[in-house]
């Protein structure tokens, strides 16, 4: 077995003992990096509780992605359930749009 080691504490182990951090966005990068983490290094890996994670959508095209508390996101409308109950989804046609060629 190949040997690899841990890129939070240098720690050496087999390669199969390892786990995959993705980051996929931190301000200092400008694209997503992988970090090689022993399993028991995973309880540094603190969450924050319920997240949102959006993707904005601007009209020239750009994306961004955030990441908002669920709680903060609840309050952007009164019946937040409801408005994604009723919001369209992001495949296949939009509601109200029609199959076909135009012709007939």
């Amino acid at each position: 077995m190949n040997k690899k080691v841990s890129d939070l504490s240098k720690k050496e182990g087999d390669d199969g003992d390892f786990v995959v951090v993705v980051v996929r966005q931190h301000p200092t990068l400008d694209e997503p990096k992988a970090l090689d983490v022993l399993p028991d290094e995973l309880e540094k890996f603190v969450p924050i509780g319920d997240l949102v994670m959006l993707e904005i959508q601007q009209p020239d095209g750009t994306k961004k992605d955030v990441a908002m508390r669920l709680a903060d996101f609840n309050k952007l409308a009164p019946n937040m359930d409801q408005v994604l109950k009723e919001a369209r989804k992001t495949r296949g046609r939009v509601p109200g749009t029609r199959v076909g060629n135009g012709n007939g």
